[in-house]
């Protein structure tokens, strides 16, 4: 005949593992639900990974900080160098990004406010660039600060060209010109950007140049 007390010993015994089950059960449970809504806040952009990071394009390059030449001075401007006639300054509108027409969308802007656009192109691959840029070398300083007033803000860096045109690389991540009611009037000084060094202490970069106007040089050397 079987002991009472074995029976209730076996039973409590029963009842101690269903409840540790239903602990473990339960935790899983929870855990599950709660790795169930932190992926829904994930997939829906109400919450932000930990390791996310930013996309990078590829073929886009790490610009380097370079200063940007201070103004020079001009004779017969003694309160600073004024903007140029906008016609003087020559442009030309080049794509430094996968954005298709963006070269031509800014060479209508500029053209309209009396710019001249020389050339449209596409900076090879190498030379593609996350925020925009205004290219040009030492005789070309005034002319660029005229171009950079049209734009909120633009990164200025001087290279080796020997003429005063002006390049505008259009980034990946570009800034559209201003309304032509915000840019500064043609008889108040340009003002130098934060942190600008003399010309005459920065070593140029290398003049970089599109696809097409590689492909024109390559033209005139066969010939």
């Amino acid at each position: 005949m079987t002991d009472p007390s074995y029976d209730e010993a076996r039973v409590a015994r029963r009842r101690r593992q269903h409840e540790r089950q239903a602990v473990v059960f339960g935790v899983i449970i929870a855990f599950l639900a709660v790795a169930g809504i932190f992926a829904l806040a994930m997939y829906t952009g109400s919450l932000v990974g930990p390791f996310q990071r930013e996309f990078t394009v590829v073929g886009v390059s790490q610009q380097e900080e370079v200063p940007a030449p201070c103004l020079p001075e001009v004779e017969g401007q003694p309160d600073g160098a004024l903007p140029l006639p906008y016609a003087d300054v020559e442009v030309n509108s080049l794509n430094a990004s996968d954005n298709q027409g963006v070269a031509k969308a800014f060479e209508d802007v500029l053209v309209s406010r009396g710019f001249t656009v020389l050339e449209l192109g596409t900076m090879p691959e190498g030379g593609r660039l996350e925020v925009s840029e205004l290219r040009f070398g030492t005789k070309g300083i005034v002319h660029a600060y005229t171009l950079a007033a049209q734009f909120p803000s633009i990164r200025m860096v001087m290279d080796d060209r020997n003429g005063a045109r002006v390049d505008l690389l259009i980034g990946d991540e570009y800034d559209t010109p201003v309304d032509i009611e915000d840019v500064p009037p043609v008889d108040e000084p340009l003002e130098n950007v934060d942190g600008c060094v003399p010309a005459d202490e920065i070593t140029p970069k290398e003049r970089a140049l599109s696809l097409e106007m590689q492909a024109a040089e390559g033209n005139a050397a066969e010939g």
